[in-house]
């Protein structure tokens, strides 16, 4: 009896080991999503970077986030030097799964580091979280996998609305204060000028006074229909250039480098493709 009570016991604290949740931190808050999504109420995640009213490039760690990292399973990264102070924070006693997305999909620092607003990155980060949970969890194999299917469905249906939209918007020259918005640009087929100037915002530089120039007659002479910025940064340079663009009655749109609260990545990013629109065919 007492053997087989002991067996009962041993039997429950293994079940119950097995039971607890897996343990991610996502250094942005859309890959915790995707995460979460995934994990569904299997897994506990914890995004650094969730406030999109901050800039999202000035950092400080916090005791609570320290503490996520030393006991995380998982932790997820941008990679391509978007992130880079991430690595630094994750104890070198401890060797978490590290998934670096930028390293998954073969982008590399000097790439548009913003890889979330290229659906098909979004697509493979998935399929690997889903893979990784399911290695560490086969218990929920199959439930892992539905999750992930249902995930990728909702990223088909919104490939279909952003080549629906291309077709409406195809070659209409747009311009941006930095290449936040680069990579799903380039999907609705847009004609994106002034590239220099958002490499140099992109690499904390002051772009050259030929490309202000370039840009600002741009705006005054309305080569661009609409003006893309970044809603989570701001310069000098940038605050003069959107003026202008307002003066010019040029529609400004701002896009972000973090999700909103309460919103899942498919959301937010059809409503940014839909708010462009509607910019762009007033």
């Amino acid at each position: 009896m007492k053997a087989l009570l002991i067996g009962i016991v041993t039997g429950f604290i293994a079940t119950a080991q097995a039971s607890e949740p897996i343990k991610i931190v996502a250094a942005e808050n859309f890959y915790g999503d995707v995460a979460e999504q995934i994990g569904a109420n299997h897994v506990i995640v914890t995004s650094v970077l969730n406030n999109p009213d901050q800039d999202p490039h000035i950092f400080e760690a916090s005791p609570s986030i320290i503490s996520s990292l030393q006991s995380a399973s998982m932790i997820i990264v941008n990679g391509a030097g978007y992130d880079a102070w991430m690595t630094k924070l994750i104890p070198e006693s401890r060797k978490p799964d590290l998934l670096d997305v930028a390293s998954l999909t073969h982008k590399s620092k000097g790439d548009n580091p913003h890889l979330w607003y290229d659906v098909d990155v979004i697509s493979q980060t998935a399929d690997e979280i889903a893979l990784r949970l399911m290695a560490k969890d086969p218990d929920h194999k199959v439930e892992y996998a539905e999750n992930r299917d249902r995930f990728q469905r909702t990223l088909q249906a919104l490939k279909l609305h952003i080549s629906t939209s291309a077709e409406k918007i195809r070659g209409l020259p747009v311009t941006a204060s930095e290449p936040v918005f680069g990579y799903m640009a380039e999907a609705l087929r847009l004609d994106m000028r002034n590239k220099a100037f958002q490499l140099a915002i992109l690499n904390n530089a002051e772009p050259s006074v030929s490309d202000i120039i370039a840009f600002e007659d741009d705006l005054k002479r309305k080569k661009v229909r609409a003006f893309l910025y970044n809603s989570q940064v701001s310069s000098p340079t940038v605050s003069k250039l959107k003026a202008l663009a307002e003066k010019n009655h040029i529609p400004t749109v701002g896009v972000s480098e973090t999700e909103p609260a309460n919103t899942k990545y498919q959301d937010w990013m059809t409503f940014q493709i839909d708010a462009l629109i509607k910019a762009l065919l007033q």
